[in-house]
């Protein structure tokens, strides 16, 4: 079984900043991209960010100069450092992990539960 658990959600003013971090455990083999997503009420989910093994990086538009994404392979850890928040920054943010649970075995995306985020004065 493998788990994903986001924390470090909250309000905050706008300009402020906040610091997501997400913890992957159970039987893991080897992770390969990790990333963060966020859905906002009644609008799809949308892609933030994406670090992959090897830790090259790529944000969307909306978030570039404002998020850092980065990773701990060695405790299987991702982040997301959000400053200058904005209100159109407000969703449910959700961490996912593409992974292999086994020697040879099939790769595919694991998802967290999400942490709200708000923004708002």
């Amino acid at each position: 079984q493998v788990q994903l658990v986001e924390s470090g959600g909250g309000l905050v003013q706008p300009g402020g900043s906040l610091r997501l971090s997400c913890a992957a455990s159970g039987r893991i083999f080897s992770i390969y991209d990790m990333g963060w997503y966020r859905q906002a009420p009644g609008k799809q989910r949308e892609l933030v960010a994406v670090i992959t093994s090897g830790s090259s990086t790529n944000y969307a538009d909306s978030v570039k100069g404002r998020f850092t994404i980065s990773r701990d392979n060695a405790k299987n850890m991702v982040y997301l450092q959000m400053n200058s928040l904005k209100p159109e920054d407000t969703a449910v943010y959700y961490c996912n992990a593409d992974l292999r649970t086994r020697v040879g075995g099939t790769r595919r995306g694991y998802w967290g539960q999400g942490t709200q985020v708000t923004v708002s004065s």
